[in-house]
């Protein structure tokens, strides 16, 4: 066991340091002109002409698609890092009790970013829906080390975590679906062929 650990180590520092340099190679290449997007808010304004309610869009600002791959492997990163330098006793302990709870902290945190960044390529620019996105798919990563906690040494496993975690994991992509639908059905279908491919 001592072995693999060690092996383990030289292996988080590796992809540690991937990652960082993938995080400084995205954010140099990038071209700060192109992948922006905008942020926008709804909500209900008057219309004095005809005396409705009537949904309104409001730009809030704008955000380039490389921050989020950058804000990506950054995040994978640090969390090699981290259990490969300062947290690296307990987490190996963790390890051998067969648990390993930092990757479901930093999947919720990672994996959510990337979430919100097909959100945008799918063209999701309501601030309301990426955030529920990002929430919804860091509560399934969540769900995830609970499933782990609790059925941590049992030989019955309870699946019952696992399955609300799925439910709340399917979200996301049934709102990137109604987006993808609307696009192509209403609006031309100017999804760019790697959304698709996503799926």
């Amino acid at each position: 066991m001592g072995a693999k650990l060690k092996g383990l180590h030289r292996f988080n520092l590796f992809m540690g340091s991937l990652h960082f340099l993938q995080a400084l190679a995205v954010f140099f290449i990038s071209d700060p002109t192109k992948g922006v997007v905008p942020i926008t808010i709804n909500y209900l304004s008057f219309d004095v002409a005809t005396s409705k309610l009537l949904p309104t869009t409001q730009e809030l600002f704008t955000v380039n698609l490389a921050w989020f791959v950058v804000g990506f492997f950054l995040l994978s990163s640090t969390a090699h890092f981290f259990i490969a330098t300062i947290y690296r006793t307990t987490y190996e302990k963790d390890l051998q009790r067969g648990i390993n709870k930092v990757r479901w902290f930093e999947y919720a945190l990672s994996a959510s970013t990337m979430m919100v960044a097909i959100s945008l390529l799918s063209g999701i620019y309501d601030l309301s829906s990426l955030v529920v996105i990002f929430a919804l798919n860091a509560v399934m990563n969540l769900l995830g080390l609970t499933m782990a906690k609790e059925n941590q040494g049992k030989t019955q496993i309870n699946w019952l975590t696992y399955i609300i975690g799925c439910i709340a994991g399917i979200v996301p992509w049934i709102i990137f679906g109604i987006y993808v639908y609307g696009s192509d059905t209403y609006g031309g279908g100017n999804i760019p062929t790697f959304v698709y491919w996503i799926y």
